[in-house]
């Protein structure tokens, strides 16, 4: 198979058609120090920067010298948000900002965007820092949804600042660090909600537009609003899906957390749950279990909900909810679909699907399998566990798996030999552990290279 040829830097200043009532230019922190930690030359190829040298990445992104042909100064986005479903008017990039718009090979608008960046207007009472152990965990979060299909932001850089950080919530002084992600966005249901918010139906029009137009490339048609609301219906049942066929739990489901191209960002809290627990929450301060494993699907449908409420003032209500009552049915197709897609299977129909699915859910739960370990054995046909899946919890999968049929273009390396790739808590923590105390940034690397190689394996049975 001949290479992918690599793409062409290609800078855009596309969020200048917002501007200025989007966002406030901003200056970066000017660090004590730049230490180059993580590049990410893989997603920089797809964007026509991987020949950057260590020191051109890091004035670009330490230092945040601009990239040529790009925006001249960052720009601190300005918006709104339901936070555990409590409105807030006074959020917006607080330690953080957009940095450069460009385009990758596919000629999709991406935008870099930095956390950790310093103060904006909108920092309130943070520092606008980051602290180096939530850069790390962000790596592993984003590389590995990344893996499982989920669609997410990528983790393009990491900067280790030289700043020694006070936290209530970890060992303080903790090191801090300036932390770079490519996304499909930065555009908010919550800058959605600011516009409505602060009654600016022009400002609501620009935005629906430059959504439909910059975003998911389609013309506006009779009824922009419902047009978007449509797309972000579909997109974000996916991304709930998505969710729960990786065993992932986001942490921090509010409507400023949930971007208009329904993909995933802003790794907080995040944990894998090992088992099939609707009840598993990622959040020490969720405390009431708002988005626990099981409830993310409901979670990102209300959020949806709150940009059908901000698009009101464009279109009569009808439309708006003709668009919301779409999301469970596209929710459970996405489930089905990258159900199969992970277990490598071909899919049959909606009801057989469904059946054998619920089985599945079911049998893991009963027999507390992990997700992961379940994915796996039966992917590659169950060697060396077979005893396991004897046992009475899975007879109706055993019975109802005749009827369908693996994906012969599956099992094309020897990743499926070993135990599964997966990334829990105590792992998470062990990799830190290596960083903190002893500088030792391996593990992590490894951990990187292991995923991927997961990835590249489970891609081999494309999702139909």
């Amino acid at each position: 198979m001949s290479q992918k040829p690599q793409a062409i830097y290609r800078p855009a200043t596309e969020i200048d058609a917002l501007m200025p009532d989007i966002a406030a230019s901003v200056a970066a922190a000017d660090f004590p120090q730049t230490k180059l930690r993580f590049r990410n030359d893989r997603a920089a190829a797809q964007v026509g920067l991987a020949d950057l040298s260590d020191e051109q990445w890091i004035a670009h992104f330490g230092r945040f010298a601009p990239m040529d042909g790009s925006l001249p100064q960052p720009l601190a986005l300005r918006y709104h948000g339901h936070q555990f479903r409590h409105y807030n008017p006074d959020i917006g990039d607080g330690r953080g900002f957009l940095f450069a718009q460009l385009r990758d090979g596919n000629d999709r608008l991406l935008d870099l965007g930095a956390k950790g960046s310093g103060q904006t207007p909108y920092s309130r009472f943070g520092d606008g820092r980051l602290t180096l152990k939530g850069g790390v965990r962000e790596i592993l979060a984003s590389e590995m949804l990344e893996a499982l299909g989920v669609p997410t932001s990528r983790t393009f850089s990491l900067v280790e600042t030289g700043e020694a950080l006070e936290r209530n919530d970890e060992p303080s002084p903790t090191r801090g660090s300036v932390l770079v992600r490519l996304s499909h966005s930065h555009i908010r249901i919550g800058t959605f909600q600011r516009a409505a918010y602060i009654e600016d139906n022009a400002l609501l029009e620009r935005l629906t537009n430059y959504a439909l137009t910059r975003l998911y490339g389609e013309t506006p048609g009779d009824n922009p609003a419902a047009q978007l609301l449509g797309r972000v219906v579909e997109r974000t049942a996916d991304l709930a899906a998505s969710y729960m066929i990786a065993g992932f739990v986001h942490g921090v489901l509010n409507s400023d957390n949930i971007n208009v191209t329904g993909e995933s960002f802003d790794y907080g809290p995040w944990r894998f749950t090992p088992f099939w627990n609707a009840g598993f929450t990622a959040a020490y301060f969720d405390h009431n279990g708002l988005y626990a494993f099981g409830r993310q699907a409901e979670a990102i449908h209300w959020d949806v909900a709150q940009l059908a409420v901000s698009l009101r003032p464009l279109v009569e209500a009808q439309p708006l909810i003709e668009q919301l009552e779409r999301f469970p049915a596209l929710y459970a197709e996405a489930m089905r679909r990258r159900f199969f897609w992970r277990l490598g299977w071909i899919h049959r129909d909606e009801a057989s699907d469904s059946a054998f699915m619920q089985a599945c859910v079911k049998a893991m739960i009963d027999s507390h399998t992990p997700i992961d370990d379940f994915f796996h054995d039966w992917r590659h046909g169950l060697p060396g566990n077979q005893d396991r899946y004897a046992e009475k919890a899975w007879a109706s999968v055993r019975d109802m798996a005749i009827d369908f049929e693996p994906n012969s273009r599956t099992i094309t390396d020897d990743y499926w030999e070993g135990p599964p790739c997966s990334m829990h808590i105590e792992e998470v923590e062990t990799i830190w552990s290596a960083i903190a105390e002893r500088d030792d940034w391996t593990p992590l690397y490894d951990k990187v290279a292991a995923i991927r190689r997961m990835g590249a394996s489970l891609v081999t049975g494309a999702a139909t």
